[in-house]
């Protein structure tokens, strides 16, 4: 559209990174997860093989583990990375294993979310980190701290431990200077995960954002969340960091809520979604003085918008305070065509043990499947690419 700052139909822009071998790999795997027949069946096939301990790595590398992820570890993550270097899109080095319960393996986790800390010292290419606190915690524990349950005397000093590793990484984040988010996760956990964020928060922001907290969006409680963490924050007098998303566990959440006879905590529609989480980032943008914000969409009318926002207040494109960002291997549209016009874009570079992120890549590909248009557009945008590079 003329006059738009950006545009996100540049397929020359959108795929340089990729060879003609790679695009047409991309092209085949997402005509493969269009399918939500397939994508079934493949989860249902995965995780039966993930249970009798078959070997199933050799099938996953290639297409759709190198698609989505960067490596099984940080240094394998080097190959991705120095590709989004060279077009100026940042790394934000998610390890992606969840789902543990022992204490060694909560211990082991929150050393490798320092090791990204540590790796992302001084350089400028990771601008952020990230973790889930279901990946260093139990789930059942936070599901009972959520509810306000009693916790026994071997719950508390579990739930100390969990904050204590909390704390470990948001303190190395400060020290190391590398802004670290805490992801949202499924609203009967949320409560005790906002608690331990503003606790970070209040802790660490005092001299600029440095922990940032995620808000979903397309619950239909959010926007007032923020707006009151925002009033509560500048009482207090620290910072606000804040990732804006949509959310990605409706089908999950609507479900628990009819099950238990609650009120559903998703938006009724994605009007809505998209109203509430519009007026967010305008509200982050009318607040910057007080908060830092990441605009995590794979939207295009959201980022466009944002985009245009920052060019009618007169802002500087690469302004630290504002980034965009998209998961790697996904809407390469969006965030190419930002970084070339000059903002600041970093996408989530997922890696682990291949066994251990496939509830990620699972994820993933129902997620393309049951957004709406989701897989159309990427395919499409792909076959216009491959058409333009023919001649």
């Amino acid at each position: 559209m003329a006059g738009d700052p950006v545009s996100f139909s540049n397929t020359e822009i959108a795929f340089r990174s990729k060879s003609d071998g790679e695009l047409l790999k991309a092209y085949y795997l997402f005509r493969l997860i269009s399918s939500p027949a397939l994508v079934k069946t493949g989860k249902v096939l995965v995780n039966l093989a993930l249970r009798l301990r078959i070997p199933i790595g050799w099938a996953i590398r290639g297409n759709v583990f190198r698609q989505f992820c960067g490596g099984e570890d940080i240094a394998q993550c080097a190959r991705a990375t120095a590709v989004l270097d060279k077009f100026r899109i940042g790394t934000i080095l998610d390890y992606s294993v969840e789902g543990k319960e022992s204490e060694a393996d909560l211990d082991h986790t929150c050393q490798e979310i320092q090791r990204t800390l540590e790796t992302a010292r001084g350089n400028p290419h990771i601008p952020f980190c990230v973790f889930k606190v279901t990946g260093i915690s139990r789930f059942a524990l936070l599901e009972k701290v959520n509810a306000g349950e009693s916790l026994s005397a071997h719950e508390e000093s579990e739930w100390g431990r969990v904050r204590q590793r909390v704390d470990a990484l948001c303190s190395l984040a400060h020290r190391t200077g590398t802004p670290l988010f805490i992801d949202a996760e499924d609203s009967w956990i949320q409560d005790a995960i906002d608690g331990l964020a503003e606790e970070m928060m209040d802790k660490y922001n005092r001299q600029g954002c440095v922990v940032y907290t995620t808000v979903q969006l397309y619950r239909h409680d959010r926007l007032e969340y923020l707006r009151r963490l925002h009033a509560k924050a500048k009482a207090a007098g620290y910072g606000i960091g804040v990732k804006l998303v949509r959310g990605a566990y409706m089908e999950k959440e609507r479900k628990r809520a009819a099950e238990l006879g609650y009120r559903d905590p998703i938006q009724p529609d994605k009007q809505c979604s998209d109203r509430d989480f519009d007026l967010a980032v305008e509200f982050c943008i009318d607040h910057l003085e007080d908060i830092a914000i990441c605009c995590g969409s794979h939207n295009e009318e959201s980022c466009l918008k944002l985009a245009k926002l920052i060019e009618t207040r007169g802002m500087a494109r690469n302004d630290k305070r504002v980034y965009f960002a998209q998961l790697f291997g996904m809407s390469d549209h969006i965030s190419f065509n930002l970084a070339d016009a000059g903002y600041n874009v970093a996408k989530y570079v997922p890696y682990g043990p291949i066994r251990e992120v496939m509830p990620y890549l699972i994820r993933r590909a129902q997620e393309n499947t049951s957004v709406k248009g989701q897989t159309g557009r990427e395919l499409s945008l792909i076959v216009t690419e491959r058409k333009r590079r023919k001649g």
